[in-house]
């Protein structure tokens, strides 16, 4: 299936390792112009870079920051001059660093974790929004993707932040989705399940891991690389007219 995405300028946050480096990988492939974001990890993010350079690829590196909107626009603006547009974003970059092992109580969860979530989840998705409507409503066309989690169904004990902040990206996706429309603006979600990240490996145990792979219709989690080919597919020409919606790649759970 021809994708239509040769020459199409793809910012893509929080990219330097698990699904946004896959995601990264996967869109130079089809032959887009990549920018890859990182907040600390500028070493991840620069051999991710390489990496896709050297399979002939065209690719760059910003720093980026979900709390500092001057970040998020210095870092649109870098993409806008080097490539000339922001045709696809792909909204990863998440505050979340994995599920707290053990579990705690909600009237332990901090207040300040609690707003810092959701403040950095939805207010970092608005600011970057703002920045990227105006290049991709000049084209008449545009793609955003945002990232949230399949557990925002059933929820997970201790997590409220990271649920709620998730629910609400999602509820975000939909509202754009019938506003940008009719401007060849498509907006979806792509919710992953369990996802054999770096992140995830560090924060389950093997244990757990396990229970949950046995817990899927098909007996495994996913990879970035499985979660990477949904968001390309959305993100594309050869999404047509899907929008206002939620993909989610859990392998049946």
């Amino acid at each position: 299936m021809e994708l239509g995405l040769t020459g199409k300028s793809v910012l893509i946050t929080g990219a330097s390792s698990g699904i946004g480096r896959a995601t990264a990988r996967l869109f130079a492939a089809e032959g887009a112009r990549v920018a890859l974001t990182y907040r600390v990890n500028k070493d991840g993010a620069q051999s991710a870079v390489a990496e896709i350079e050297q399979a002939g690829g065209t690719a760059m590196a910003t720093q980026y920051d979900l709390a500092d909107p001057a970040s998020i626009t210095a870092a649109v603006d870098s993409v806008i001059a080097a490539y000339g547009s922001v045709d696809v974003l792909v909204a990863n970059a998440s505050p979340w660093s994995g599920p707290h092992i053990p579990f705690r109580a909600f009237e332990d969860v901090p207040v300040a974790e609690w707003q810092s979530q959701l403040r950095e989840e939805l207010d970092g998705a608005f600011h970057t929004v703002q920045a990227v409507l105006p290049s991709m409503k000049a084209r008449g066309w545009g793609r955003l993707v945002f990232i949230s989690a399949a557990s925002v169904r059933s929820g997970i004990p201790g997590e409220e932040a990271f649920i709620a902040s998730k629910a609400g990206l999602n509820a975000f996706s939909r509202t754009l989705a019938s506003e940008t429309g009719k401007s060849g603006i498509l907006s979806v979600v792509v919710s992953p399940g369990a996802t054999s990240t770096e992140t995830t490996r560090r924060a389950l145990p093997p244990q757990v891991m396990s229970h949950v792979a046995a817990s899927a219709a098909t007996g495994r989690i996913s990879t970035p690389e499985e979660v990477a080919r949904a968001i390309v597919f959305m993100g594309s020409e050869a999404n047509g007219n899907i929008t206002g919606t939620i993909i989610e790649v859990t392998g049946g759970t």
